[in-house]
């Protein structure tokens, strides 16, 4: 228990006394220190919750000057003031401009008989506080006790059981996901939004920190779990004491080693869900049944599904530069720099299978080509998966198909990994992006080199940008004449004139394939590539290709 002024007060070896009628609020004070101090400012030396003694050799009488001097006190932090009395001392009894300006201030003024040293004061305060932070290292002892018991038996809930049932403080562990694994709580309440605010930032940057914050008056903290990877997180309701405190980190570890089990007891699942992808799409030609038989069985019902590539390392660095230098020992490193990425693979695999249902995910290749292959549900918001266990890696993801058809969706995402890696994001499989897809592989100066060919004689005519305007909507809109003359607020008939006199500037043809396609591409081009839109709001189909 913290030592109070009352507990001072109650040692009959102290003798000590309190000069005026001091409130119970404040002889509940707790005592941090004593010191000894006859300053006559001595607030700038203090750090608060002291027992501030002084036997007044340079205190002031004057009233002003002790509400002065008390006030310093205070607002340094002192918890009590003690006076020494006594032969040959400046003070017999507490004088009264000091009780006054104690009492006005409401800080407890105590006195110290002669025959009592200061010394003797200060050191039952510190056998005290020795005393308290020994029944505290007691406390965080038994707990650690309690929490490694049950860390020998199976499951995260008993450990968290007697974490509460010792620290009175709510324990919960979810998954990198913020899915609930274990929890204390009977009830098992809904999470408060501040706690998913947490999980997320938490999450968002593996096991480099920990966050905390207080919601409706209680509060919360979130704790990483795992060893090399982020297995689960950890949320704490309540404010631990000191000795809960410390008992923190070991529940984190002891959390952490057995989630780290439970990720090596699913090993051979996740091997035999790989080899159920292996096999699905082993298949070239599979039936609609079979291959919707074969997703239910490890728990995917989605009606469509998608491929989902991801590039999980690239070639092991080298530290020579010349074609033989130190054969055997660069050999060495490139096993172990490649037997690092391949486990990476692996383990990046493990996560995205947990994250995704039905866990379909395999890695194909090694170093230094490897890849990871997912079959995922078409309702799965796959880039934020991936951004939260592939970030910064080139991936693809291949469009909704059927079951059956999952192989050429696989092969569209492998197809987007170049263009992933341009952009730095994801890549995805779209129709309506297919120019998208286009533009950004090519040179962007060569790109604008093209358009300007296409549509430079329009760009020296009179009232140029509006021929432009007036073509890229005729060709976004199909070469619906009504659906452009309402997108531009015009006559269908100035819709024509326009156009005619664009083809008449170019010598192009709106009726020829190959004359259509080019007009329509550099007019993307010149738009940056933005995908347009037809008539209410529809992507538009590109027009007929070479």
């Amino acid at each position: 228990m913290p030592l109070r002024i009352s507990d001072l007060l109650a040692r009959p070896d102290l003798r000590l006394s309190v000069t005026y009628d001091v409130p119970p609020e404040l002889l509940a004070r707790t005592i941090e220190a004593a010191t000894v101090s006859d300053l006559p400012t001595p607030g700038k030396w203090l750090q608060g919750g002291e027992l501030l003694m002084t036997i007044g050799l340079l205190l002031p009488m004057e009233p002003a000057a002790c509400r002065a001097y008390v006030r310093d006190a205070a607002e340094g932090g002192a918890a009590c003031l003690a006076l020494g009395l006594g032969q040959g001392l400046p003070y017999q009894e507490a004088p009264e401009p000091l009780v006054a300006a104690a009492e006005e201030a409401g800080l407890p003024l105590l006195t110290v008989p002669d025959e009592v040293p200061f010394i003797a004061v200060t050191k039952a305060v510190f056998d005290a506080r020795a005393d308290e932070q020994r029944a505290l290292l007691h406390r965080a002892f038994a707990t650690q006790r309690r929490l490694t018991a049950a860390a020998a038996g199976d499951g995260l809930r008993p450990m968290l059981t007697e974490w509460t049932a010792a620290t009175g403080v709510g324990a919960t562990v979810l998954d990198p996901l913020g899915r609930l694994l274990a929890t204390s709580e009977h009830d098992q309440r809904a999470l408060p939004a501040q706690a998913h605010d947490l999980l997320e930032r938490v999450a968002a940057r593996g096991l480099r920190g920990s966050a905390s914050s207080t919601a409706a008056g209680q509060q919360l903290e979130v704790q990483p779990l795992g060893a090399r990877r982020l297995r689960g997180l950890l949320l704490l309701t309540g404010r631990p004491d000191d000795a809960a405190r410390s008992v923190v980190p070991g529940l984190v570890s002891l959390l952490s080693l057995e989630l780290e089990r439970r990720h090596l007891r699913d090993e051979p699942e996740r091997r035999r869900r790989s080899a159920l992808l292996s096999e699905l799409l082993a298949d070239e030609d599979p039936t609609a049944d079979r291959a919707r038989d074969m997703l239910r069985s490890a728990g995917l019902t989605a009606e469509r599904v998608r491929g989902v590539v991801v590039e999980a390392g690239g070639a092991p660095s080298r530290t020579a530069t010349g074609p033989a230098a130190s054969g055997a020992a660069d050999g060495a490193m490139d096993g172990a720099a490649g037997a690092a990425v391949d486990g990476a693979a692996q383990e990046m695999a493990a996560d995205l299978a947990l994250a995704v249902p039905g866990g379909l995910v395999r890695v194909v290749g090694g170093t230094p080509g490897a890849v990871i292959e997912a079959v995922v549900g078409e309702e799965l918001d796959i880039r934020e998966v991936l951004a939260r266990f592939a970030p910064h890696c080139p991936a693809g993801i291949g469009p909704a198909t059927a079951p059956e058809a999952v192989r050429v969706s696989l092969r569209q995402a492998a197809g987007l990994l170049a263009v992933s890696r341009s952009g730095g994001a994801p890549a995805e499989a779209r129709q309506s992006q297919a120019s998208r897809l286009l533009i950004d592989l090519g040179d962007r100066r060569t790109l604008h080199g093209y358009a300007d060919t296409v549509l430079g004689p329009l760009d020296l005519a009179d009232h140029g940008e509006e021929l432009i305007a007036t073509l890229a909507a005729w060709l976004e809109t199909g070469g619906a004449w009504d659906a452009t003359s309402r997108r531009l607020g015009v006559h269908r008939h100035t819709v024509r004139n326009r156009l005619d006199k664009a083809m008449d500037l170019t010598g192009r043809r709106l009726d020829d394939p190959d004359d259509r396609f080019d007009l329509w591409l550099a007019t993307r081009i010149r738009r940056g590539g933005a995908p347009g839109t037809g008539h209410g709001g529809r992507p538009a189909p590109p027009p007929p290709g070479r």
